[in-house]
């Protein structure tokens, strides 16, 4: 027996026999072909297969996982339609006489390295979109079995280098029971989708498929990071015994599904969640949540040809609304740019995305856009408790540039007719550390704020969240951090306006303490956190907190601050 230590993406146990991913042997050898119309077909016919797959998977992902989650896989169909990606393949077994497979892996394997060298994150997870994809029609031309998930018929848990969009969507809930991969942390795709499917993940944990023989018994400990090859029957016992704990804690949980958000000294906040869709609302109310905190309206314009027309931005926002019956719903305006692009808008390549052309800079000089949007908007607003924002606000005039358009479009719908709202809040989010710093000029003049911590804190420490290698610096818990979140949350409340947070910190229970003590007013996170969210709070006292907010401002390192939050409030 021994342990391996890595990240808990997930939270939850699970013990059962190893299933180790393989991935399968692609043998590849360039040959010269003699028919090319025989080949071309062959590869044509290899396609059209992959086609079908993708197909049923994505349909698959949307059963079960929801419609954000399956828009990865409309990516995945456009990459294997995209001709820039098809025809050089063709053109290779017609005028070379190569074969198909061959062709398809130097083309391949040209686009990879060529986007694995480039600085965004966004092209360089174009890079593995386009792996997944070819190596499912290699796989085909080869007449190789590509694993299918969806086929597993008894409780397994994965063990992997790293799952793929394809392999965690197809997922079978009922007997996958867990997974734990090699390499990946808690905003890795696979953490997030695990933690939409609540299954216990391990994620990040370098030598899982060195050390774990398939058919193992191990145990996934998703609440501490932990999995346990080989454990004793004692060790078995125990982790039984801690996972059914964990069963009746979300028992508990689940009991807290209509109530509010209160402290035990008696301090309410909000607990809203971020959703993508307007599927994703099922997951918001049967978690209890009081809100949506963050829609991120992106996911209408990715994977598709074209913008989105107003009629169909109008219906999803009505139906976001509709759905939330009077519960607040916080919507971002079009955030593209950084790790999202719209290849149908052809912007220019950037040598730093992140901090380039993106979100409501891109919306100021691309207003046609922008104000299709806002009137979708501004027409749903009617149908729910509506409250506009715009990202990645540099500047006070950014922000007067923005409202100015917003009030414009207002006016002529009016004109025009249409019954808009007159209770629709506006604010902005606070990603970008000059903005935290002069919040106090813009509470002045926004109705609200939310912090987006996922980029403020990359931003603040320089440092790429996504990079391994400085992802130490990614600290939710820095003391710098924590004192740009209380001038947020200061400024805003010496105008009498209300700050929310909508990145991962707002979930996490380390940070859930702190930010109760510095006063912040609501909490936006994943559906499926609400729950745990609302319990811990329930039982903290703001007053006890707040006592010691001071003391953690003025601490030497983030690990220091989680070393006293877990003394005096985590145990």
């Amino acid at each position: 027996m021994h342990s391996i230590k890595g990240i808990g993406a997930s939270a939850g146990i699970s013990i059962a026999k190893a299933y180790c991913l393989e991935e399968p042997a692609l043998k590849i050898e360039k040959t010269v072909i003699e028919n090319t119309e025989s080949e071309l077909k062959r590869f044509q016919d290899a396609v059209n297969h992959s086609e079908l797959e993708l197909q049923k998977i994505k349909e698959h992902a949307h059963q079960e996982l929801g419609a954000d989650k399956a828009e990865i896989f409309e990516a995945h169909l456009l990459v294997l339609n995209d001709p820039e990606l098809i025809t050089p393949v063709k053109e290779k077994i017609k005028n070379e006489s190569m074969n198909a497979e061959g062709a398809i892996k130097e083309i391949a394997d040209m686009f990879v390295s060529m986007f694995e060298q480039m600085e965004n994150d966004y092209m360089k997870e174009r890079a593995a979109d386009i792996r997944d994809v070819t190596k499912r029609v290699i796989a085909h031309l080869l007449c190789v079995s590509v694993p299918n998930l969806s086929l597993v018929s008894e409780e397994v848990v994965i063990v992997a280098e790293d799952l793929t969009p394809s392999d965690t969507a197809q997922l079978n809930r009922q007997y996958v029971k867990g997974f734990t991969t090699n390499i990946g942390g808690r905003t890795s795709h696979s953490a997030i989708m695990a933690r939409s499917m609540e299954i216990p993940a391990v994620v990040g944990a370098k030598v899982v498929t060195q050390e774990i023989e398939n058919g193992a018994l191990i145990i996934v400990d998703g609440i501490d990071g932990n999995v346990i090859v080989n454990p004793s029957s004692e060790v078995v016992k125990e982790y039984e015994k801690k996972k059914a704990q964990f069963e009746e804690q979300k028992a508990e949980w689940a009991k807290l599904v209509n109530e509010s958000t209160i402290s035990a000294d008696g301090y309410h906040v909000e607990l809203a969640a971020n959703i993508g869709t307007p599927d994703d609302v099922r997951g918001v109310l049967e978690n209890g949540g009081e809100g949506v905190g963050l829609y991120r309206t992106e996911f209408l314009y990715m994977g598709r040809n074209q913008l989105p027309t107003e009629e169909e931005q109008f219906e999803a926002y009505r139906t976001v609304l509709e759905r939330m019956e009077g519960k607040p719903v916080v919507v971002r305006t079009l955030d593209i740019g950084g790790d999202k692009e719209l290849p149908y808008l052809d912007l220019p390549k950037e040598m730093n995305p992140f901090l380039g052309f993106r979100a409501l800079r891109l919306c100021l000089e691309m207003q046609d856009m922008f104000r299709t949007q806002l009137r979708a908007l501004l027409r749903a607003s009617m149908y729910g408790n509506l409250k506009i924002m715009f990202p990645m606000v540099a500047t006070l005039d950014e922000f007067r540039q923005a409202k100015t358009i917003l009030l414009e479009e207002k006016e002529k719908l009016k004109s025009a007719g249409s019954t808009i709202s007159d209770d629709i809040e506006i604010g902005i989010m606070v990603e970008i550390p000059s903005t935290a710093v002069t919040a106090d000029l813009f509470a002045k003049e926004v109705d609200f704020f939310s912090i987006g911590t996922n980029d403020l804190i990359q931003y603040t420490m320089a440092a790429d969240r996504m990079n391994e290698r400085v992802s130490y610096l990614y600290q939710p818990y820095s003391p710098a951090i924590l004192r740009l979140v209380k001038m947020v949350i200061d400024a805003a409340h010496n105008e009498g306006k209300w700050v929310g947070m909508c990145g991962e910190m707002a979930g996490d229970e380390v940070a859930i303490p702190i930010l109760l003590g510095l006063g912040l007013d609501e909490f936006s996170m994943s559906a499926t956190t609400i729950l745990q969210a609302r319990s811990q709070i329930s039982k903290l006292s703001r007053v006890e907190v707040s006592n010691v907010i001071e003391q953690i401002l003025n601490m030497k390192s983030a690990q220091e601050v989680e070393e006293l939050i877990k003394r005096k409030f985590l145990t």
